[in-house]
């Protein structure tokens, strides 16, 4: 890891709010790098629990700073403006690396010093870290420009890696979203005409536990639509992208619509189908079957039975 007294080349950047479950293992995963020019910087976003106890024994590796709890969009904007190094890596604190992650990405940015983005795949585990099942995203969006982040939107900060100078160019995290600021700052990224690199391996560990903030998906659904129709709404969007608004639009949706299937929220689910009809590139007959394909898919990526000929003949549905 590298000291104070020289720059860093990453800075990593680890939010955490009521934290003590996870933080260790995040803090470690780092540690075991086997990329060592890094910094770790952790905010601290007022949490009230024994976070700061469990970061204690590592004061000595990391830079540790305590605010008034304002969200993770602020304490991520608080953690760019402390970063030394020209790279920015952010990993949630219930969020773990595999050893070669900086590594592998940081080579690819030697390789490509165009880049402004390099991305991976990600292991979604459970709480005690046991694997769920793994996302290639590159399978389905294998260049990702600005089209496809927009119709396709893979994304996991935890599995980012971000030139500083990109973030400073677009701007902060905006901090009215809570659920979709990384969606939110990566269209900006994207639209920025900021080049993005898949290394195609599986580097980064997503856990999924009964306090995920993404569990609230009545507020994802409400902020990621909102994201969406706030980037469409922009007047610097080039032509062709803006002919793509409808088919982006539908997609959005109709991923709501499982995040809210997958947590319980059936009506929220038949509200957001019932959204992408206006904007499906299909007609109506197979825009239904898109939305069994879709969700069959979404079930394989998320390692969940579904028992769709029961979902189809639901009311719900």
């Amino acid at each position: 890891m590298s000291t104070q007294t020289v720059k860093p080349r990453v800075s990593v950047i680890i939010p955490v709010y009521q934290g003590d479950r996870f933080i260790a293992e995040a803090v470690e995963s780092v540690l075991n790098q086997n990329y060592t020019n890094y910094e770790i910087i952790v905010i601290n976003d007022g949490s009230n629990d024994n976070s700061c106890g469990v970061l204690q024994p590592y004061f000595d590796k990391i830079r540790y700073v305590f605010q008034e709890n304002q969200g993770v969009a602020a304490a991520r904007n608080r953690g760019i403006q402390m970063a030394r190094g020209e790279l920015i890596a952010f990993l949630d604190q219930d969020d773990f690396w595999l050893p070669d992650k900086l590594a592998l990405q940081v080579a690819c940015f030697d390789a490509q010093p165009e880049l402004g983005i390099v991305h991976c795949g990600w292991r979604r585990v459970n709480a005690i870290g046991q694997a769920l099942g793994e996302v290639t995203a590159w399978e389905n969006v294998p260049v990702l420009d600005l089209a496809g982040w927009l119709q396709w939107m893979p994304i996991l900060l935890s599995a980012m890696l971000v030139k500083r100078e990109c973030l400073h160019r677009v701007g902060e995290f905006d901090t009215r979203f809570k659920q979709a600021c990384d969606v939110d700052i990566v269209q900006r990224l994207a639209l920025s005409d900021c080049k993005t690199e898949w290394v195609r391996e599986i580097l980064t560990c997503y856990r999924e536990h009964d306090r995920n903030d993404s569990l609230n998906t009545p507020l994802q659904a409400t902020e990621s639509w909102a994201v969406r129709e706030q980037f469409f709404a922009r007047s610097d969007i080039p032509e062709p992208i803006r002919q793509l608004k409808d088919r982006c639009c539908y997609h959005t949706l109709v991923w709501i619509a499982w995040r809210l299937y997958y947590t319980g929220y059936c009506s929220g689910m038949a509200d957001y189908l019932q959204k992408s009809l206006n904007y499906t590139p299909y007609s109506r007959t197979k825009t239904v079957s898109n939305w069994v394909k879709s969700f069959r898919g979404y079930a394989r990526e998320y390692g969940c039975l579904l028992d769709m000929d029961a979902l189809v003949n639901s009311i719900k549905w």
